[in-house]
């Protein structure tokens, strides 16, 4: 029997997955690598580091599941989005760190261009807004800011990627330079109606086309890997970005079906068909997966900072030792206590788009205790999430009756259950919650013939528990309007000097 492998490279952690033919998880290997901070909102990865954590957890993977390399019939890939490396196309080395999407060194740039009345053009060709989230504005500052490295572009020696294209390349020894229509979608580069790299875009944001990779639909054969690379020649058939990949293991295939993956930060996107569906609400329009020609397209509201707030109670604070000892320190008490945390770590994403915003917790007393901070700190994940799914029914024009949730955190009931509550929507988690990776998967599954077709996958899905709303209105009704008070005290903290 044949398997399929996923990478799923993540901001804080790379893995690898080996799924079955009925979807299930046959192995994994996880590894962390280092998140480096040179300034305040400055946030970078080692791209090397990606690459040998990634390519190690894929041989771990495969090995724990006592396999051979023979045994993968193709490897999906699904990346942290935005990322941005740039490298030496002769060498294959960086000329920087990557720049990673949760880094907003380039605020003020972007300011200017909104300042400069370029957001309508920009928005009607991407689906975005003008923003530091995205790769454009971190190509620049690289090829501005590296001694040489502009000139180098020019003459066309270097090269962008994100994440998915670092990791192809790395693969195919440097032979193969592509990424796929969702992680294109994030560049702020890319027109999602005419498919390709935008010519009035480039030159907004001076950068050269010669620099950019092929882009290529999200279930086909891409190339295979090296020897040197992975031991043996195995298809490399699916790409998708981390979110969108997510949306398609959840089988949200269906116009209207809404998922919220829940990892360092936390996405939720809304299947929109073959309409991109603009925003009223602050949120993306983004392509959410194209298979052959056809293109689908979907809504999407960024939280910049979800699970890890957890991450920042266990490493920042030391109030727990493992990320998996929230709930229980969380469920030491009914309630917040009355306070409540704004993990606007990074600033505010959807609906808001606050890149000055930063983290605020109040409310908070001499009774104040640990157990009230974990317990305020995962309300306030299911508070921004409400917030996106507010202005997504706004802009879809009715009320969600599901939504499908994975993601690391959507293990955690007690966060789980305030989720619905204050929705006031069945939460639906999927036996499988590694939706990512099993999206990437399927991408590639589909793409060597390991399964017949869309019909076949819809089968794959089961629900293991849905947590129904429990909360009484009123209450709903006013943990919301102090949520909204906590929020305004949160925006706007810093300004462009920091």
């Amino acid at each position: 029997m044949s398997y399929l492998l996923a990478f799923d490279q993540g901001t804080t952690s790379s893995r690898g997955i080996v799924f079955d033919r009925e979807g299930r998880i046959a192995s994994v290997a996880q590894q962390e690598f280092e998140q480096l901070f040179p300034q305040p909102g400055w946030v970078e990865h080692d791209p090397n580091a990606i690459w040998a954590s990634q390519i190690a957890v894929a041989a771990e993977a495969v090995d724990r599941g006592g396999l051979t390399r023979r045994d993968i019939a193709a490897i999906g890939i699904t990346n942290q989005r935005e990322t941005t490396i740039v490298w030496d196309r002769k060498t294959g080395q960086p000329v920087y760190n990557a720049i990673v999407w949760q880094d907003r060194r380039t605020a003020g740039f972007c300011d200017q261009l909104k300042r400069d009345g370029c957001e309508p053009m920009v928005r009607e060709k991407t689906g975005l807004l003008i923003d530091a989230y995205f790769s454009g504005s971190k190509i620049r500052w690289i090829l501005d800011h590296v001694d040489g490295v502009r000139e180098r572009a020019e003459r066309g020696e270097l090269a962008f990627g994100t994440v998915d294209a670092w990791l192809i390349w790395k693969l195919t020894d440097g032979q193969t330079h592509v990424t796929d229509a969702t992680n294109a979608s994030r560049t702020m580069l890319f027109n999602i109606h005419t498919g390709d790299w935008d010519d009035d875009l480039l030159g907004l944001l001076g950068v050269p086309r010669s620099m950019l990779p092929e882009v290529r639909s999200c279930s086909e054969v891409y190339g295979r890997t090296s020897g040197a690379s992975f031991d043996a020649e195995v298809p490399i058939a699916g790409i998708a970005g981390d979110q969108q990949a997510a949306l398609f293991g959840q089988m949200c295939v269906e116009p209207g079906m809404v998922k919220t993956t829940y990892g360092t930060g936390c996405f939720m996107l809304l299947n929109t068909g073959r309409q991109a569906v603009v925003s009223d609400n602050q949120l993306l329009t983004t392509v959410a997966w194209k298979i052959g020609d056809e293109v689908t397209y979907a809504l999407e509201g960024s939280v910049f900072v979800g699970g890890a707030v957890v991450q920042w109670l266990r490493d920042g604070l030391g109030l727990i030792s493992s990320s998996a000892e929230v709930e229980a320190l969380a469920a030491q008490v009914d309630d917040t206590g009355g306070v409540y945390l704004v993990p606007a770590f990074a600033g505010l994403g959807a609906p808001y788009w606050d890149p000055y915003a930063r983290g605020a917790i109040v409310g908070i007393s001499r009774g104040t205790t640990a157990a009230h901070i974990a317990r305020a700190a995962l309300c306030g994940i299911a508070h921004r999430v409400a917030d996106v799914l507010d202005a997504m029914q706004a802009d879809a024009g009715r009320t969600a009756t599901q939504m499908r949730v994975d993601g690391g955190a959507s293990a955690n009931n007690l966060l789980m259950q305030f989720q619905a509550d204050i929705l006031g929507v069945e939460t639906v988690r999927p036996t499988c919650i590694e939706t990512t990776a099993l999206g990437a998967a399927y991408l590639a599954g589909l793409a060597v013939g390991y399964w017949d077709g869309l019909d076949a996958l819809r089968g794959l899905w089961r629900a293991e528990r849905t947590f129904k709303p429990d909360m009484d209105a009123a209450q709903v009704r006013e943990s919301r309007r102090k949520w909204a008070d906590a929020i305004g005290r949160a925006k706007g903290w810093r300004d462009e000097s920091g």
